[in-house]
């Protein structure tokens, strides 16, 4: 009789394995299945706990391709071939690390020399709750080859990133895409953790109390109702813009017709908090990795004031998953962007300033500061190969000691000092001085012991820059960019942007 067993859906055929690290290798089984690992010449042996066993694997140099075997009694179960050993990182958030190559302007030039990259891919299935169709979806999924018909679906930003650490590092990088467009940080922990912050809490209240009054027949007849419009309206939404290129949000919709997106909330719902948790990350973890890239944020610009607590505690939960408190988190501070019309304009600066502040502290290891990278009336720029260049400079000196804090650095705010009716701001990383772009210093503001900031005159000197402003004679706080979209003008001599920062009146 075959014995039951199986591997998570994420080992299979050409997968990337964690180099210099011990392998996890799990799956299910019957209760009391004698299980053996075998990779490279080594072997691992367990025995099957209630419906689920895991072993570990000695760690290994970067090599391959090798076979990967399941076996139970001398037979072997499950066989995967093309397994390389490198660097495997997981690449999170939301749209903007969603966003595919075949979207992206450089997509088409990465696809033609993809098939000499020493890439992977596997991505996590976008399917919202469990069910035998979540199951089905699972088992299909398998690792990417550069030339699999599906490679223009990549993450444009995974795939950048991944190409260059594997030219740096001589080794095969593989990327597990881990992403779905508009979710919040709320979707990617558990219950407990959004629970553990009183600013953080409101979203899983907000969403107990809509269990509460939801009537379960109703909520799947709207659900069925929304899918059924979204399968006419998105088609022609596509078509008028298209036809349209330049035409306005309000014009489309006026065209087209509503846009009902994101669908109506409740247990089936991708954004519902925990729910990703659930769907995606708990489907590869503990998958052994070298780190995450993470790009995400837009989608808690309503909250911006929890953002600190909210992504902390979600990085701290995939640490404890991946079951690596040193686990390298990198993310991207999120660029200048404005929609249209919008009348409120600074959503995204206290977004930009708590992945800075966590970065900081330490609990962020490394950070893109990709302020100019954004465009207007366009929350999905265009162009991702220098958002992750600068993710992967940053995973090259952090991670494997390659290149120079000067390299990797724009200037980053250090202190602040009065001097009578000017202040001194003083930076990391600026040691060989600043480059304007533009006319003039741009979105200094100063504010005086009333905490008004008002536009100030800016001059660099050095590795500072001093501000003034003729209607603050006593300045004593001073922010940069503190504005979702603005025209980017002080760079670090590298040619890497200034961080936007605030401080408080002292």
């Amino acid at each position: 009789m075959r014995k039951n067993i199986h591997c998570a859906a994420v080992f299979s055929d050409h997968c990337v394995l964690q180099r210099k690290k011990e392998i996890r290798v799990w799956g299910t089984a019957s209760h009391g299945t004698e299980i053996e690992v075998v990779l490279n010449g080594a072997a691992a042996k367990t025995v099957a706990r209630g419906s689920s066993w895991e072993v570990t694997l000695p760690a290994m140099e970067a090599g391959g391709p090798y076979v990967l075997e399941v076996v139970s009694e001398g037979k072997v179960y499950q066989h995967f071939e093309d397994v390389m050993i490198g660097e495997v990182w997981l690449a999170g958030g939301q749209s903007n690390m969603e966003y595919m190559l075949k979207q992206d302007a450089d997509g088409a030039a990465a696809l033609a020399r993809m098939a000499d990259s020493d890439v992977r891919y596997y991505q996590v299935q976008q399917v919202p709750f469990i069910d035998d169709y979540f199951y089905r979806v699972e088992q299909e999924n398998h690792w990417m080859l550069p030339d699999d018909e599906e490679k223009d679906t990549w993450s444009a930003v995974g795939f950048y990133f991944a190409e260059r650490l594997a030219k740096e590092l001589e080794v095969t990088v593989g990327i597990i895409g881990c992403n779905w467009g508009g979710t919040s940080a709320s979707a990617w922990q558990d219950k407990d953790s959004i629970l553990s912050h009183e600013d953080t809490k409101i979203y899983w209240e907000e969403y107990e109390k809509l269990l509460e009054t939801q009537n379960p027949s109703e909520y799947e007849k709207e659900r069925i109702a929304y899918f059924d419009y979204q399968a006419d309206w998105q088609p022609r939404m596509d078509a008028y813009y298209a036809a349209n290129p330049t035409s306005t949000w309000e014009e489309a919709l006026a065209a087209v017709g509503e846009a009902k997106w994101p669908g109506p909330m409740g247990p089936k719902h991708e954004f519902r908090p925990a729910g990703l948790y659930e769907c995606m990350l708990q489907r590869v973890v503990p998958y052994t990795l070298g780190g995450v890239i993470y790009y995400q944020g837009e989608s808690d610009d309503h909250r911006p004031e929890a953002y600190y607590n909210l992504f902390g505690s979600m990085i701290s939960v995939w640490r404890r998953e991946f079951r690596d408190a040193e686990l390298p988190f990198l993310c991207v501070q999120l660029p200048i962007h404005h929609y249209d019309g919008d009348t409120v304009m600074d959503k995204w600066c206290a977004i930009r300033e708590a992945q800075m502040r966590l970065h900081r502290e330490g609990v962020v290891t490394g950070i893109a500061v990709a302020l100019e990278c954004g465009e207007y009336n366009n929350i999905h720029p265009v162009h991702k190969t220098e958002v992750a260049r600068r993710l992967a400079i940053q995973a090259l000196y952090h991670v494997f000691g390659i290149g120079s804090e000067e390299e990797v650095y724009g200037p980053i705010f250090r202190t602040l000092a009065v001097n009578g009716s000017e202040l001194l701001v003083s930076f990391y990383h600026a040691e060989h001085g600043f480059t304007v772009k533009g006319k003039e210093i741009k979105n200094f503001e100063v504010a005086g012991p009333d905490g008004k900031f008002v536009p100030a005159k800016a001059e660099v000197r050095g590795s500072s820059v001093v501000l003034s402003s003729e209607t603050v004679s006593v300045p004593v706080a001073a922010r940069y960019m503190w504005i979702d979209y603005a025209e980017v003008t002080l760079f670090g001599a590298n040619g890497l942007p200034v961080a936007p920062f605030i401080t408080l009146p002292q």
